[in-house]
């Protein structure tokens, strides 16, 4: 009888628990697709804010936008001073041909540019086709006064998806022989300067040139991508691909294309930088931690809606899920969303310096920076016991999320791309949703068309059921998750063994140099 009552009282207890889990589950799929706020909070975060460039007031406001949302859900938030960045405010770009004929081009100032202190009409001219470095410092003499482009101009704005769409077998491989070719003269004419392309900015500012033309074309229709500048006086201008050719060719067939240029932007000194933080207070194990992961910043081209927008989006959206159908988690629910990803995973690497008490009770991080789409990879990072985890975690996830996931154990430590890696490095299970293209490398990641209007929401609505109940099964395990490391094999191009990676030392000041 004792025995009987003792089976009975066992399977009632996983029942219990199975029951329980499978509601909280439940609950989560529902209120991620009847109440959800994604729309609400890609609104507010992307077009109403903007873009979030370190050191600017949007990413800023931004950070207390964030607080004050989790604020307004009963959760815990606050901004985490890191470290400090150059303050820089961008302001209008207009460039306008004036000469041989008129056209306003398309224009951006790269981030941290000079402003030109004014309208500026200056000649064009092009990085010349010079034998060697004597013969290039005899040209920087005549380059005052004149905006320089330093890029090649590409030989055709259509991607290759198209060429192969419409082009003969012919007329492909020849443009793509032409390209290489275009592409290693020119590349020879920069080293013929003396210099590289990355040294070239500095020298024509200090020969007296008005400003600098690059076009760093992104291989799509109507995409650059747009980094920083590199001049500390004058301005530093992206030239949309179909514009920077007219210019270029107006050079190279002897013309002397002149512009009319007007670049304002405001130096807000050094100002410090912050990740934001948010947590949901365990009362059973408050030292043990399951981590939501994004970083906040972004480039300036757009309005960082796939990089990282989506990724901040998820995991706000899935603390409002889980504050309201799981409160009280059996771990520390916590969310990293991060400064300064872009310049070197700062934000994160800094947060693991400062709290070493965060990694060593991390029971698993979970982070989401790739784009919009649904996830479709998870990597066990090098961890040995990622297998049973894992798979365990996403056993309640719904089967038209999970099939599409590719799962690979142990997996390999990753040692950069996004903030995860900070985690992994210092021995904590950090693990990547890493999610479908969407074309993300060549229309969205760091170019000018990453907006509101790339999102994908029902992929990113996936996403947060995924995220969440990953979340609530990690905090549920009654197991922690232990550290121990794979082998991690041979490296084939040293023939050494592959090594995990050391934590990177984060850049607390920056943006000066």
């Amino acid at each position: 009888m004792r025995k009987l009552l003792f089976a009975i009282t066992a399977f009632s207890l996983v029942f219990t628990q199975a029951w329980a889990q499978g509601n909280v589950v439940d609950q989560i799929i529902k209120e991620a697709n009847d109440n959800s706020m994604l729309e609400q909070l890609a609104y507010e975060l992307l077009d109403k804010n903007g873009p979030r460039l370190v050191g600017t007031p949007q990413m800023q406001n931004a950070h207390e936008w964030a607080v004050n949302r989790y604020n307004g859900w009963g959760i815990s938030a606050r901004n985490e001073q890191w470290g400090e960045w150059r303050g820089w405010e961008r302001g209008i770009t207009h460039v306008d041909l004036i000469e041989p004929r008129v056209k306003t081009l398309e224009a951006m100032q790269l981030a941290w540019s000079p402003p030109t202190n004014g309208i500026v009409d200056a000649e064009v001219t092009v990085i010349p086709n010079v034998q060697n470095e004597s013969e290039f410092k005899n040209w920087l003499k005549t380059v005052k006064g004149k905006f320089v482009m330093i890029d090649m101009a590409q030989l055709s704005g259509r991607p290759d998806y198209n060429w192969e769409k419409w082009g003969t077998k012919e007329s492909i491989e020849k443009m793509e022989a032409d390209r290489r070719d275009a592409m290693r003269a020119w590349g020879e004419r920069i080293r013929n300067t003396g210099y590289n392309s990355r040294e070239l900015p500095g020298v024509l500012e200090e020969a007296g040139a008005a400003g600098i033309l690059i076009s760093n074309w992104s291989r799509g229709f109507g995409v650059n991508k747009i980094f920083g500048a590199r001049t500390k006086s004058i301005p530093t201008i992206d030239i949309g691909l179909e514009d920077y050719g007219t210019l270029f060719r107006m050079v190279e067939y002897g013309d002397v294309p002149k512009i009319r240029v007007e670049v304002t932007n405001k130096d807000h000194g050094t100002v410090p930088t912050y990740n934001t933080m948010a947590e949901i207070k365990s009362a059973v194990n408050p030292d043990q931690y399951v981590m939501l992961s994004a970083h906040f910043d972004s480039w300036d081209g757009g309005t960082g809606a796939t990089d990282n927008g989506t990724g901040t989006i998820i995991m706000m959206e899935a603390m409002r899920i889980l504050k309201k159908v799981y409160p009280n988690p059996k771990r520390t629910i916590l969310v990293g969303h991060w400064g300064s990803e872009e310049q070197g995973l700062n934000g994160s690497s800094s947060f693991v310096e400062d709290h070493p008490e965060v990694v060593k009770g991390l029971q698993a991080l979970f982070n989401q920076d790739n784009g919009t789409g649904r996830v479709v990879n998870i990597s066990g990072q090098g961890f040995l016991h990622a297998y049973e985890f894992i798979n365990r975690w996403l056993e309640p996830v719904p089967r038209s999320i999970s099939n599409e996931i590719n799962t690979n154990f142990p997996g390999a430590p990753g040692g950069g791309g996004s903030d995860y890696a900070s985690f992994v490095a210092a021995g904590a299970p950090g693990f990547s949703l890493s999610s479908l293209s969407w074309d993300y490398g060549t229309y969205t990641w760091h170019t000018n068309r990453d907006t509101y209007d790339k999102v994908v929401f029902d992929d990113v609505r996936n996403n947060v059921i995924l995220t969440a109940i990953l979340v609530y099964m990690a905090c549920e395990d009654p197991e922690f998750f232990p550290r121990d490391k794979a082998e991690l094999g041979t490296n084939p191009r040293t023939g050494q063994p592959r090594e995990w990676p050391s934590p990177r030392k984060p850049t607390r000041k920056g943006g000066n140099d």
